[in-house]
C-alpha cells in the first residue's frame, strides 16, 4: 500500500521510491528509467504482467496530471487480457489501496509527480 508522498515520488511504508513505481499484489518495485506516457510500451512495465492469476486490470498513474496512454499501448495490453486505467498517480496510489482492499488482483504504475 503507499503510505505517502514524498517529492515527486512515492512512500511505500519506509521505503521511497521517488522516479516511479510499479505495484503488485506481491511486491513494490522500483520503476526505474520510467518513460514518459507517451513513450508506453508493454516492454516498458516489465514483469509486472507475469502473476498468476493475471491482473484485472492495469491503474496507470500518468504523473502529476492525468494524460490519455496512447492507444497501441492501450490495445497491447488489452489484447493480453487486462485493462486499463488511468488517472493521476496521486489518485492512481489512492485507487491502488482502495482495490487491494477489496482483494481485486491488480497491478499499477505510477509514473513520478
Amino acid at each position: 500500500m503507499v503510505t505517502g508522498f514524498q517529492g515527486r515520488g512515492f512512500r511505500v511504508r519506509d521505503d521511497v521510491f521517488p522516479d516511479g513505481l510499479l505495484l503488485s499484489p506481491v511486491r513494490a518495485l522500483a520503476w526505474i528509467d520510467a518513460p514518459t506516457v507517451d513513450a508506453l510500451t508493454p516492454e516498458s512495465l516489465g514483469d509486472l504482467f507475469d502473476l498468476d492469476p493475471r491482473p484485472e486490470f492495469l491503474l496507470l498513474g500518468t504523473g502529476a496530471n492525468l494524460r490519455q496512454p496512447p492507444r497501441p499501448f492501450v490495445r497491447a495490453v488489452e489484447a493480453l487480457g487486462i485493462g486499463v486505467e488511468a488517472m493521476d498517480s496521486r489518485a492512481a496510489a489512492r485507487a491502488w489501496g482502495v482495490l487491494r482492499a477489496e482483494e481485486r488482483q491488480i497491478v499499477a504504475a505510477l509514473l513520478p509527480l
